[in-house]
């Protein structure tokens, strides 16, 4: 079976590099490091999910959700918030504009995989190999 396509749009190496060794047997990572270029690859690419920062160069998270939302192309994708931005109010204006998953950094990588775990099986009837 395959793995999943999962798109990390984060700018900063450390931890996209951490997100790509969490999710080592669940998906194929792709990362794009910044906004403009991570919609440009959700538009083309066979995504099965987004894993979206806020803090971007150029075209900034909240941007990026926003277009991502509006594209019949990729309104379907499912989008997990994983930011530093602290708080219910981030966290509120995420689910606000579509997201369908939020997560602080630093996170725990057993609850980043359990959550990409949640936003792929019932979206896509797609397997993650690997999860318990």
């Amino acid at each position: 079976m395959a793995l999943s396509k999962i798109l990390v749009i984060e700018d900063e190496t450390s931890n996209s590099r951490l997100v790509e060794v969490t999710l080592r047997q669940v998906g194929q990572t792709i990362v794009r490091a910044n906004g403009l270029a991570g919609l440009d690859y959700a538009r083309g690419g066979d995504v099965a999910l987004v894993i979206l920062d806020i803090a971007l160069p150029g075209m900034g998270g909240w941007e990026v959700l926003a277009a991502l939302r509006d594209d019949p192309s990729t309104m379907h994708i499912p989008v997990l918030v994983l930011t530093a931005h602290a708080g219910d109010e981030p966290m509120m204006r995420a689910y606000a504009a579509g997201a369908d998953g939020f997560m602080e950094k630093p996170f725990y990588p057993e609850e980043l995989r359990r959550a990409v775990r949640e936003l792929l099986n019932p979206r896509t009837g797609v397997e993650a190999p690997g999860i318990s």
